[in-house]
């Protein structure tokens, strides 16, 4: 038995580890593919912990890079499915995993893809736990809330002002579009800030823990598509009223304000006043107005 089947936490990755992981496979992080990849176990432990992960969980990870996140969730869960880009990376991930944790490497399932394309994996995923890159964070979260309704709880490192975007409630500076739509699916609240240091490359501003548990989403007879499509148009000119701002979707300002008035939503109101509910409520009335197809 060797020291991390003992003890997982000895089997974590630290940055002299992750240079030499590095240099052995002679790559460099990318800014093209968002890599910043996590040089600190105490980093890890505290996202894992924030997961607040089950045994049963199937965990989904994106982006696990040279398997930091990855050794750290393997012991707490019952598999954990690592989506990764590079394809250097995802040949490695299986063989520091059975070099580091060899008695949980058989909870570790790899695909190399894009997460933007994944629309089915092996077994269910219960829990999505990531340190995702910047430039694509809010795109995958929305994309595998959508298509994998079976998890449950998310968890992801983010750019400190893409969490804190997520977070924001109505009224708020940072509330926008994010915050809409990620709460169509679930609840979502700040886990704590994370800083520069604990990066390879070093990036140049702070990250944010994010947390988010499913819920059913608002009741709508118009469906998340035009909910979706009124979020986007009421946020496309944040300055104007959402009777300006919704009139192309409704079809003329008039409209929009009818549709606005029978969803009870005063119409010299912008966007990031509203919550979700309303939103939905507008697509609703606006689905009502629409022409219906005589067929």
């Amino acid at each position: 038995m060797t020291l991390a089947d003992q003890d997982p936490a000895s089997a974590l990755l630290g940055g002299r580890e992750i240079r030499a992981l590095a240099d052995a496979l002679d790559i460099r992080p990318t800014k093209r593919m968002g890599q910043n990849f996590v040089t600190d176990p105490n980093t890890v432990r505290r996202i894992v912990t924030s997961a607040r992960l089950q045994e049963n969980d199937v965990v989904l990870e994106v982006g696990p890079g040279l398997g930091s996140l990855t050794l750290a969730l393997l012991p707490y869960a019952r598999s954990v499915v690592a989506v990764e880009l590079d394809a250097v990376l995802a040949a490695q991930l299986p063989v520091t995993v059975e070099e580091r944790l060899p008695s949980f490497a058989d909870r570790l399932v790899v695909i190399h893809d894009d997460a933007m394309r994944i629309t089915e994996l092996p077994v269910p995923p219960t829990a999505l736990v990531a340190n995702l890159p910047y430039n694509v964070a809010v795109p995958v979260v929305l994309h595998l809330l959508e298509r994998f309704p079976s998890l449950e709880s998310v968890l992801v490192m983010v750019q400190k002002e893409v969490a804190d975007r997520l977070a924001a409630g109505p009224g708020s500076r940072t509330y926008g579009v994010p915050s809409v739509k990620a709460r169509w699916y679930c609840s979502v609240e700040a886990a704590g800030n994370v800083g520069t240091s604990v990066f390879w490359p070093v990036p140049h501003v702070d990250s944010g823990l994010v947390r988010m548990t499913r819920h059913a989403p608002p009741s709508s007879k118009a469906g998340r598509e035009l909910t979706f499509a009124t979020i986007d148009a009421a946020f496309s000119q944040r300055r104007k009223t959402l009777r300006s701002a919704l009139a192309a979707l409704a079809g003329s300002p008039g409209a929009a304000e009818a549709a606005l008035r029978a969803a009870g939503v005063d119409p010299g109101l912008r966007g990031e006043q509203l919550d979700v509910e309303a939103f939905a409520r507008i697509a609703d009335a606006l689905s009502d107005a629409l022409p219906r197809d005589s067929a």
